[in-house]
């Protein structure tokens, strides 16, 4: 009986296979020669010469530079051709929009941050679209240029009604249209995906988690948030809610209601950055009149540098964290939690120290806790991140060609 073009075994599969782990060990090692290549994947000479020719002709491989320092005539070097493709990413929060261009080996290409100051709830289609442009043209490209587009924001769009939930500090990104609106101007797909969740993504490829498909990371800036991950693969919830944390009632932080229109809660209340001033001033020590973010990480540095007189607010800080955390290890039992954000980064390995021990005392398992490493652009680097995986996922499938 005669197979069709996709039955696995078939030539056209296997090459397209042949195809892929080739492309995979380009990105992973950088240009490698064919010699180099056949030994990586098995294959021979032959077939390893003609993979590349295939991939060169299909404008997924360039030629660059030949071997140098090695006994023997140099060698051909191939490498994955950053420009058969390139995404965009944009993090979003209240005050601005930051925007990056990847190229598909995942150097940042073109960048541009929109700030977006002021309560207006008008003109998101047209934020998005500026910042989606500014990013592109810093690279040299046009919108249609664009493969995909990750965009993060807080909360989440629930997949049942495509309204934003969970977010109510974000103007203008509640309407129940905004997706359609969107889509119309945006030539290419555009995913959407909570913040937390990106930053998640990029610790897992990138940073402290890799390795891990079982993990819980702990997000502390302007609010408190967690991304899970079981099994490989971010759990959403029905709602897209999950690891919304904050909202999560706890000891020793009244009981709230109504938390949706509060955009907070319990934990919220007892942990996040609103907290760290509100301990040291409970202590006897001054705080400025500044946003809470700020003066928190500015506590939390001293604290860690050593500032004596700090030393108990870390530790009470450290030891509500971890009342949190207990409930959130209790249910998932996680091999690791990644402790990040701004906030907690300030307190650093001392902070770590002390939610850890805190933890070992409160919760039955007791999952490993690091401080993430990805300390620049979390969010945006985790969207690059996600929209380079899927967009190579389509760009690499070669069976078809």
């Amino acid at each position: 009986m005669a197979t069709t073009p996709g039955t696995p075994g078939t030539p056209s599969v296997l090459r397209a296979m042949n195809d892929r782990a080739a492309l995979d060990l380009l990105l992973a090692h950088g240009p490698l020669s064919r010699t180099r290549i056949g030994k990586l994947t098995g294959l021979s000479k032959p077939t390893a010469s003609q993979l590349l020719a295939r991939l060169e002709a299909a404008g997924l491989v360039v030629a660059t530079g030949t071997t140098e320092g090695r006994p023997g005539p140099s060698a051909q070097l191939y490498a994955v051709n950053a420009g058969a493709a390139h995404v965009a990413a944009l993090d979003v929060t209240p005050d601005r929009i930051r925007a990056a261009v990847a190229g598909l080996t995942g150097e940042t290409v073109g960048s541009f941050e929109l700030p977006t100051p002021g309560r207006s709830s008008t003109g998101v289609v047209r934020q998005v679209t500026q910042a989606v442009d500014g990013a592109a043209q810093d690279a040299g490209l046009v919108r249609g240029d664009l493969h995909r587009v990750v965009i993060g924001t807080p909360g989440a769009f629930d997949p049942s009604t495509g309204r934003l939930r969970y977010a109510s500090h974000l103007p203008g990104w509640h309407s129940p249209t905004l997706l359609d609106e969107l889509a119309a101007v945006l030539p290419m797909p555009v995913v959407y995906e909570n913040d937390v969740n990106l930053a998640a993504v990029a610790e897992q490829r990138l940073g402290a988690a890799r390795g891990h498909e079982n993990f819980v990371l702990l997000w502390a800036e302007g609010g408190l948030g967690a991304a899970l991950v079981l099994g490989g693969r971010l759990h959403r919830g029905w709602t897209g809610g999950a690891g919304e944390v904050g909202f999560l009632p706890v000891p020793g932080a009244p009981l709230m209601r109504r938390v949706a229109q509060a955009n907070g809660g319990g934990f919220q209340e007892l942990a996040g950055a609103v907290a760290v001033p509100r301990i040291a001033k409970r202590l006897g020590h001054e705080t400025p009149e500044q946003p809470a973010v700020q003066v928190a990480t500015e506590l939390l540095t001293r604290a860690a540098a050593g500032e004596a007189e700090l030393a108990g607010m870390l530790r009470e800080f450290a030891q509500r964290l971890a009342t949190g955390l207990a409930s959130v290890v209790a249910v998932l039992d996680p091999e690791l939690i990644v402790l990040s954000g701004a906030v907690i980064a300030a307190g650093g390995e001392p902070l770590r120290s002390l939610v850890q021990t805190e933890l070992a005392d409160l919760a039955a398992p007791r999952p490993r806790l690091v401080i993430g490493e990805i300390q620049q652009d979390p969010v945006l680097r985790g969207a690059l991140q996600s929209a380079l995986e899927a967009t190579r996922d389509e760009v690499f499938d070669t069976s078809s060609r």
